[in-house]
């Protein structure tokens, strides 16, 4: 890929299930914060009274748990960009390499009124074509 947004994860107690590792559950989490902090890298609005993202798909693959402690990052990547939606690849990796988990979620602009798709907003569009992978240049 060309470029990915990396984002840390800090790992909390309550993150973690009966077997020392993080439920599954905590994953669609970490990426939910790791987009939020990505648009809001954009430096302009990705969301607007008329306009806001929704979450269409969400596919987690679970490669290795996560055991405490252990130091992880999300990656981000543009996997598809359409004109009301994007498809934000995911990784979840260790410091050392590890794959903890991949995927990726569909993101869809609606109108805020009637719940229908929207256009991207441009932003959002550029920031996503700057995540591309550069075959899909």
């Amino acid at each position: 890929m060309s470029q990915s947004f990396r984002m840390p994860i800090q790992l909390r107690w309550s993150d973690l299930d009966a077997f020392n590792h993080v439920n599954n559950a905590r994953y669609l989490t970490f990426l939910e914060q790791a987009r939020i902090e990505w648009f809001e890298t954009i430096g302009e609005p990705w969301v607007t009274e008329e306009s806001a993202p929704v979450v269409a798909s969400a596919t987690l693959n679970f490669k290795r748990p996560i055991e405490y402690p252990a130091n992880v990052s999300v990656e981000l990547f543009t996997e598809r960009l359409g004109n009301t939606s994007v498809t934000i690849g995911h990784r979840i990796v260790a410091d050392d390499g590890t794959l903890h988990c991949d995927g990726n979620v569909v993101a869809v602009w609606v109108d805020r009124r009637n719940g229908k798709p929207t256009p991207l907003p441009a932003a959002v569009r550029r920031a996503s074509e700057m995540l591309l992978p550069a075959t899909l240049l």
